[in-house]
């Protein structure tokens, strides 16, 4: 996969209009910030409903690639072992749609959502809805946007459109469709933030978003701001960890700075129900996984 190497950081770039302070916490409180048993100042549980788990904990399978491409179904196993309930494809790994669904069923694992190319997408829109569809995902998800077709707000203004095309396409068939941000969506682009050219742009009948929290973060945008503004349209995460600026470093969820407790304190309002874990460049991809698990599952939202 060759989408975060396409990447460029826009970490240490100036703010444009609107933006807003990053949701980070100290890079010292590697533990969640709220335990059934935190009695810590300033960390009350709220009195209108206790802290609760996040009950069904999912992982990017981009985290696990390589793995995925040495030991399909023994990979998948591993994770159901370490106790993750979802996962979300980063393609199918030289498996047809059929047995991909079976190697789910064997593990014990559902496969919600699925990325693939937003060129793919739209210019292959039957074959990748049948695919997902028969793979027994219910979301399809454009991942990401190459670079040389997103130079100018009209740029973006046709992949709304697009959205929507391929967002009807779905609903017809009894899925739904999402895009999946990185961070250069949020930098001004013609007097235009990107982000919301698409939200704006979208029929939220037909088109919804997986929020990229580290990316999102990273580009000096505030997660909580998105979800006031546009409520009910985010139901997928990616849950990623950074040691925060300047560089943003990726870690193990639960080992940087973001703030993860006030983010899934608002999951009602963004209309989040599903959350998968990331990492693009782990160490030990399932030791990471380990890890990242272990976290979510002792996090309490409020």
């Amino acid at each position: 996969m060759h989408r975060r190497r396409a990447l460029q950081l826009l970490a240490g770039a100036v703010l444009s209009p609107g933006a807003t302070r990053p949701l980070t916490r100290s890079s010292s409180a590697v533990q969640p910030h709220v335990m059934d048993n935190d009695t810590r100042p300033g960390r009350a549980p709220s009195r209108s409903r206790s802290p609760s788990s996040l009950d069904t904990v999912g992982i990017q399978l981009y985290t696990v690639r390589h793995d995925m491409e040495r030991d399909f179904e023994g990979t998948l196993a591993g994770l159901a072992e370490i106790g993750y309930r979802e996962v979300e494809f980063a393609g199918f790994f030289g498996r047809s749609p059929a047995a991909v669904r079976t190697a789910l069923a064997s593990a014990g694992l559902e496969g919600p959502a699925s990325h693939v190319p937003a060129a793919t997408v739209v210019n292959e829109t039957e074959r990748t809805l049948d695919e997902t569809a028969a793979a027994g995902c219910r979301y399809l998800v454009a991942a990401w946007i190459d670079a040389d077709q997103r130079q100018s707000p009209d740029d973006w203004n046709r992949w709304a459109d697009r959205f929507n095309r391929t967002g009807e396409g779905a609903r017809e068939r009894g899925l739904r469709f999402a895009y999946h941000n990185h961070n250069y969506e949020f930098p001004a682009t013609g007097g235009v933030v990107p982000y919301d050219v698409l939200l704006a742009g979208t029929d939220a009948s037909r088109v919804e978003f997986e929020m990229d929290l580290y990316w999102i973060i990273s580009a000096g945008r505030d997660p909580l701001a998105y979800f006031a503004r546009h409520p009910g349209r985010f139901p997928l995460v990616h849950v990623k960890d950074s040691l925060g600026p300047p560089d943003h470093r990726m870690v193990d969820v639960g080992r940087g700075t973001i703030d993860f407790v006030a983010i899934f304190g608002h999951r009602e309002q963004a209309g989040i129900r599903h959350w998968f874990v990331e990492h693009d460049e782990p160490e030990s991809a399932l030791q990471s996984a380990r890890v990242s698990y272990d976290y979510m599952r002792r996090l309490r939202a409020p």
